[in-house]
């Protein structure tokens, strides 16, 4: 989805994300990668999947629709320089914010190697514009329906075995995806980088909503992150504190679809009448 926002085109960097609230009256703010942006245009792309009562109602706005809010760009940017050969691993709907990423190391002279994975074909994304961009593209599909049948710590942990190891790793997905790329590339020393998504409310660390352990540090990702050092993150705290609002959004969505559902039987029978 494409999002006028000038502003947030023009001062956007690799790594950084927004926050969108849908409409005043359905009020949860969530917060979204920035997978492009156009200066020229003045807009920002972003990519989400529909899983919850808000990004269902996102999906249903319309060319020319707009959206109550959208505060960016926010988070640290992605540090970038030249180190030689980079390993970029997305998983599922990651693959989209790892796209400015990988631009922006080719940018810097690095060797680019993109490995991408989803349960199946259909949830492959972005691989055009990843094999435009990067050096190498390898796909991973978990039923082989599209590439390698195998997980994307497969290939990354063959490259970290290499004669020509990657220098560094950029991992973002699932968290159990990001866990599992740390503790593949542990072994054998390769600084891995991880960009988490938490809960948010804010953006801005006052809530304290969006905190993790980090080397034994509390952290706030919407404003020290969203990028860490992977090795350093606790995963299982995390996706822990993730499913505590599990069983309110579980509600929220039931609700938002029986609204719905009952919404457009009043429609068809307002539509009856008028026939």
């Amino acid at each position: 989805m494409e999002i006028v926002a000038p502003h947030i085109a023009e001062e956007r960097k690799a790594g950084q994300f927004i926050i969108l609230q849908v409409d005043e009256n359905f009020g949860e703010r969530i917060p979204l990668t920035i997978a492009k942006a156009d200066r020229a245009a003045g807009t920002i792309t972003i990519v989400f999947q529909t899983v919850g009562a808000t990004t269902h109602k996102l999906a249903k706005l319309e060319v020319g629709d707009s959206v109550a809010a959208v505060l960016g760009p926010l988070g640290r940017p992605t540090h970038v320089e030249k180190v030689g050969r980079v390993v970029a691993v997305g998983g599922g709907i990651g693959v989209a914010p790892l796209f400015p990423i990988v631009e922006a190391h080719k940018a810097a002279g690095n060797h680019v190697t993109v490995i991408m994975g989803a349960r199946t074909k259909d949830l492959i994304l972005f691989v055009r514009e990843m094999r435009e961009t990067a050096d190498a593209v390898i796909v991973c599909t978990d039923d082989g329906s599209y590439g390698r049948k195998d997980l994307v710590t497969v290939p990354l942990k063959e490259a970290c075995a290499s004669a020509t190891p990657p220098a560094e790793v950029i991992a973002i997905g699932p968290p159990i995806m990001m866990k599992f790329c740390a503790e593949t590339t542990r072994p054998f020393g390769v600084p891995t980088v991880v960009s988490l998504n938490t809960i948010m409310v804010d953006g801005t660390g006052m809530c304290g909503g969006c905190r993790v352990t980090v080397g034994g540090e509390t952290k706030f990702v919407c404003v020290d992150g969203p990028e860490f050092d992977g090795h350093k993150v606790d995963f299982d705290n995390m996706m822990k504190r993730m499913r505590a609002y599990k069983g309110s959004e579980s509600k929220a969505h039931d609700r938002y679809h029986a609204n719905h559902a009952c919404n457009l039987e009043k429609a068809a029978a307002e539509l009856e009448k008028r026939t």
